[in-house]
């Protein structure tokens, strides 16, 4: 812990000894407590301070100046401050702003800035061995005598590096230790793996590949963005395969070139395999990552090397926008229309959406790249608030694959198939011609549904209103909301008919059984999130598909997302209706562009592509627009329905989810919320009412809507209606301001 040697910002406010400092900690409480500046001690704004609460220490950030949220006689001193970088002013700006955006405690949004409390303390020196100035009389062995000639030939060695170059092991090290024979000597610990401070970083002056004159005039747009600076969002849109990534690798390397950082935020960083490679080659070094399957070490470093400005670049799933960032230049949202944005616990909220609030804030420009745009991005390109970059044609001349729709309603299929003859019929054609093929269905496991034959019992969670799922490559059924597991019975829990349950439905696993009885030879391999457990499991993927040791990629929503194979030709989408059912508000708009993302895996080099849509509603203006490629004529029509609903992004949607243990509790506490439910005018609320999953993790959940218009103060409407009704202990009352998932 650093006394007064400090690095505040220019201008940060000072705190003097004896004066009251606001420390604002990372847990839900309702603000930041006021503590004294102990003498020898001078704070500022964002220095990271250990400070005393209750018996315990914690860390906290200093906030601004003690505003008397504790009285003088229980006023407590700053134990002292971390020698750590100090958070930067448009940090705070952007944790208080989120904080009001979401009604969440400001604490409970710092807790995100804050996810590696290792990373505030300086790295620890490590210890290497010099050979003594003075060798004393001791017996050398031929180990020894190793030993110290690898020493004799260089500096300090770290103790496994210097056993390994003398061929010995770290018992003779520690002998001459003992000696005296050689001495340990403390170094500074190694700079993080590439892409975290270490050299050479990526390297803007690397030339890139050669850009079509429309790629390069949208990349020269983003670079004179990045270069003038100030605040600006662009769409930057293009068909898949247009090249959208290397327009704005351009934009990274013009925020380089300044002497700034990048952050490009990517819905499924763990699955970004061919991303990484792509800029491993543009820039001859990898980026900074940050996603969950990092190792605490690295998490540490990263953080770290973030504040201390020694990452050019980062990579990282949404969480990444809360890094501590001392210089960032630009940020870029790929597929930023991906409901993966969204974070749906904890705080909840959309980090495409907070993104372009952080470069607002930062002052500095935001790309949102994508080839199906939100309607949210579409309608704030169409009134002005957003600038449009538009690249139509696939890059290399490739052209874009035909779509087809199979009617299922007119096909006679066997009981336990469901690929059409046509699909079927297309797909052996793919593989004769030596090419690959990709069946795309969005459910994990063998079956979504299991159902006793006998008495029609279904499997059931105990913990959700979620029917278990079979996965029969583990022999379990599981939960895919609550992760709770079990295996299948070998009788009937309720009428104890043995051998009785039944699969309903297909899942990828089951529609790879059926792969492998119809193309014996076929080599096949799912890819799902429960099969794809990291970046590591997916590079392997990829390796295996670019060297054609795949044939058939069976997977879910995840092989939607900026995968590019030359040989891939053939998409089938099994049920391609499958998301247009459950009341969502989105539902249509995400469905088409799942299909659309989907469909653009196929033929995206010299090879032309084909995508079938397996659908029981060909009619149905999503499948209809795929079909015609009529994008505009779709998201009129969406655009029209929700203007008239009043839905976003024509109106402001908010859900209240009130939670507990005690369902009767939970029911108290909506019926409250409910007789002081605000009665405005241009405010309607709906509800209280069960949630779809009416139980969710062993918690009751019970469910408001709040629609209003563009004009009124939502969040204040809330917050004033939950100030009525405060909600007991043991009950939670979360709110999900634009709500994405209805359940």
């Amino acid at each position: 812990m650093a006394n007064p040697a400090a690095n505040p910002e220019p201008d940060a406010p000072r705190h003097l000894p004896g004066a009251r400092a606001a420390v604002l900690l990372p847990l839900p409480l309702a603000g930041a407590y006021d503590y004294r500046v102990p003498e020898g001690l001078t704070l500022a704004d964002g220095d990271f301070v250990a400070v005393p609460l209750g018996r315990r220490e914690a860390t906290g950030v200093v906030w601004g100046e003690g505003r008397g949220s504790v009285a003088d006689a229980k006023l407590k001193d700053v134990i002292g401050r971390l020698d750590c970088p100090p958070l930067p002013a448009v940090s705070r700006k952007f944790v208080d702003w989120v904080s009001r955006y979401t009604l969440s405690p400001p604490g409970a949004v710092l807790k995100m800035t804050m996810s590696v409390p290792d990373a505030l303390k300086p790295p620890k020196p490590v210890t290497a061995y010099a050979a003594s100035a003075e060798l004393p009389d001791i017996r050398m062995t031929r180990a020894r005598e190793r030993v110290m000639a690898v020493l004799a030939q260089g500096p300090p060695r770290l103790g496994p590096e210097l056993a390994v170059e003398a061929e010995t092991g770290t018992g003779v090290i520690r002998g001459l230790v003992d000696a005296g024979a050689i001495i340990p000597v403390q170094l500074p610990p190694p700079a993080p793996d590439s892409g975290a401070g270490s050299s050479p970083g990526p390297d803007w002056r690397k030339p890139g590949p050669d850009l079509s004159p429309d790629q390069a005039k949208a990349a020269g747009t983003l670079e004179r963005a990045v270069a003038g600076g100030g605040f600006l969002v662009t769409l930057l849109e293009g068909v898949p395969g247009s090249g959208k990534t290397e327009v704005y690798f351009q934009a990274v390397a013009e925020a380089l070139k300044e002497g700034g950082q990048a952050l490009v935020l990517l819905p499924e960083i763990a699955l970004s395999a061919q991303w990484l490679m792509r800029f491993k080659d543009r820039f001859g070094a990898e980026p900074g990552q940050w996603h969950s399957d990092l190792t605490p070490a690295q998490r540490r470093q990263t953080w770290r090397a973030v504040a201390e400005g020694r990452v050019p670049v980062v990579v990282g799933a949404r969480s990444a926008l809360y890094l501590p960032f001392s210089d960032l230049r630009l940020i870029v949202a790929d597929e930023e229309h991906d409901a993966s944005f969204k974070q749906e616990d904890g705080v909840i909220y959309n980090a495409r959406d907070m993104a372009v609030v952080r470069a607002q804030l930062g002052g500095i420009p935001i790309v949102l790249a994508t080839a199906t745009p939100s309607l949210e991005t579409v309608v704030n390109v169409e009134t002005g608030r957003y600038q449009s970059l538009h690249l139509p044609d696939r890059h290399a001349g490739a052209a874009l694959p035909e779509i087809r729709l199979i009617d299922m309603r007119k096909q006679a299929m066997p009981s336990g198939q469901w690929l059409s003859l046509e699909l079927r019929q297309a797909m052996t054609r793919t593989f004769a011609g030596g090419e690959q093929a990709m069946l795309f269905l969005n459910r994990r496991g063998y079956a979504p549904l299991t159902l006793c034959r006998t008495c029609g019992h279904r499997m059931q969670c105990p913990r959700c209103t979620a029917w278990l799922v079979e996965h029969r490559q583990t022999g379990r059924l599981m939960c895919h909301h609550c992760g709770f597991g079990a295996a299948l019975p070998g009788a009937c829990p309720e009428c104890e008919a043995e051998d009785s349950f039944a699969a309903c439905g297909p899942g990828v696993e089951r529609l790879a059984e059926e792969v492998s009885e119809a193309f014996p030879g076929i080599r096949a391999r799912i890819a799902a999130s429960d099969t794809l457990t990291g970046p590591h499991a997916a590079a392997e993927l990829v390796r295996q598909i670019e060297n054609h040791d795949i044939d058939l990629i069976i997977g879910t929503q995840i092989i939607a997302k900026g995968y590019h194979f030359p040989l891939l030709t053939l998409v089938g989408a099994v049920d391609a209706d499958l998301g247009l059912t459950g009341g969502d508000l989105r539902a249509a708009e995400r469905t088409y562009q799942l299909l659309y993302q989907v469909a653009g895996r196929a033929g995206r080099a010299e090879r032309p592509g084909r995508v079938l849509l397996q659908t029981y509603m060909p009619e149905h203006p999503v499948m209809q627009a795929l079909k015609e490629g009529d994008r505009e004529r779709f998201l009129a029509a969406e655009a029209r329905d929700r203007r008239q609903a009043g839905m976003p992004p024509f109106g402001k949607l908010a859900a209240l989810i009130v939670s507990g243990p005690d369902e009767a509790a939970v029911d108290d506490t909506a019926r409250q919320l409910g007789r002081a439910a605000p009665s405005m005018e241009g405010i309607q609320v709906l509800g209280p009412a069960p949630a779809p999953l009416a139980m969710l993790r062993g918690r009751h959940r019970r469910r408001f809507l709040v629609k209003t218009g563009k004009d009124i103060n939502l969040q204040g409407v809330i917050r004033d209606w939950l100030d009525r009704a405060p909600a007991p202990r043991k009950v939670r009352v979360q709110v999900d301001v634009d709500p994405y998932s209805f359940l």
